[in-house]
């Protein structure tokens, strides 16, 4: 079913990566998303009154948020669309985050109001109608929201959509509220017992949580995130790929909506290579990974030594050193300064966030003086740095 509807709504659908082709699938989604949460709301409204279940009521009000919920990502994927201008360089992209901010602060306005309602209910229990018809149709719209968190899912997963991917939870979220609402109602056909409030405060417990976690999801990448690993990977080999980039470092890219991303990164030089053989090699791949990647990337060269053993000799004691101290700690751009009376070591050490500012002393420390026990003579000017990648 899925397919077919990408077939018959999503023009050029294979091309993922284009900016209107990723507007269709949103659009598509939101369109989906409306017609059945609305159909949905209708049919528990309705049943929620005439069996005066407010566990009912509230999972219906749930479905009609998550109608507003598509409408409001409609709107947020075809501002997302808009090219860029004088004013956003980088495009609109960031509109499908933001859009998905205002869905979840919207679905968390609606538990709060469930829970309230929802306590009044426990604080004065009314008898709920038992239906075994009524039930049956619960039970169809669980089948329902089980079709679109698929139906999300697929999509969020195709497009790489963070909105989509957290639309298909809230709609796994969706599925327990409805059947701990059957389970309410069947509980109450069977012994009589008034737990419609409690379910009711369960429902609006979950509607708060997809709310959070929505908003969670969605202001990771406003905020700034660590680059995914497999993308790291992806960028930097294919960099290192080149003929005369001999290594990679501080790779940092900022997303300006899924397909709008710049990036820069420091790609390491042989010192004695031909500087203008080396810039045109650098475009190359900038154009490149734009074309392949649609990523903007912007390339700084390092200069390293690769041809003096005396130099490379120390680079590869003091990798050592670090490894045996931190194995999740790296080093990049070393040099080294020969002196009279000392011989300076310079690099960048890279560690890991969990470091205190405590623990990040000690390891200095113990590096200066793993190193300085091989040569007295040896002095380290490090700068410590956190990587970009998100750690595993």
């Amino acid at each position: 079913m899925t397919d077919l509807l990408v077939r018959l709504f999503v023009k050029n659908h294979e091309s993922v990566e284009d900016g209107k082709v990723r507007s269709s699938y949103g659009i598509l989604a939101s369109v989906v998303g409306v017609i059945c949460n609305v159909i949905l709301f209708a049919i528990k409204l309705g049943i929620g009154l005439i069996i005066n279940s407010i566990s009912v009521m509230a999972d219906a009000f749930n479905n009609l948020s998550d109608a507003a919920s598509s409408i409001i990502s409609f709107i947020g994927v075809k501002l997302a669309g808009r090219p860029a201008d004088k004013e956003h360089p980088f495009g609109h992209g960031r509109f499908e985050y933001i859009a998905a901010l205002a869905v979840s602060f919207l679905i968390i306005q609606v538990g709060l109001t469930l829970f309230k309602n929802s306590f009044d209910k426990v604080l004065n229990p009314e008898v709920v109608e038992f239906n075994p018809i009524l039930i049956a149709i619960l039970g169809l719209s669980v089948l329902v929201k089980l079709w679109l968190m698929l139906f999300n899912k697929k999509l969020g997963n195709r497009i790489n959509s963070t909105v989509m991917k957290a639309t298909a939870a809230d709609s796994m979220g969706d599925i327990i509220i409805t059947l701990s609402t059957i389970i309410s109602a069947v509980i109450a056909g069977i012994t009589g017992l008034k737990i419609d409030g409690y379910i009711g405060l369960v429902v609006s417990i979950f509607v708060i949580i997809a709310g959070v976690g929505i908003a969670k999801d969605t202001l990771e990448p406003l905020l700034g995130q660590a680059i995914d690993r497999k993308l790291y990977i992806k960028v930097t080999e294919m960099v290192e790929s080149y003929e005369g980039i001999v290594g990679t470092h501080d790779l940092v890219i900022h997303s300006y909506g899924p397909t709008h991303r710049m990036a820069t990164i420091h790609a390491e030089v042989p010192n004695d290579i031909n500087f203008e053989e080396a810039h045109e090699t650098i475009d190359q791949i900038e154009r490149d990974v734009l074309e392949h990647m649609d990523i903007f990337l912007v390339i700084h060269m390092d200069p390293i030594e690769v041809n003096d053993i005396f130099v490379l000799e120390k680079k590869d004691m003091v990798i050592d050193i670090i490894t045996k101290l931190e194995p999740k700690a790296s080093i990049h751009d070393f040099r080294l300064v020969n002196g009279d009376h000392s011989i300076n070591l310079i690099f960048d050490l890279v560690i890991p966030y969990s470091y205190s500012t405590k623990e990040e002393q000690r390891l200095l420390a113990n590096i200066i003086e793993e190193i300085r026990k091989q040569d007295s003579k040896y002095q380290c000017i490090i700068t410590i740095e956190n990587s970009f990648v998100a750690e595993e």
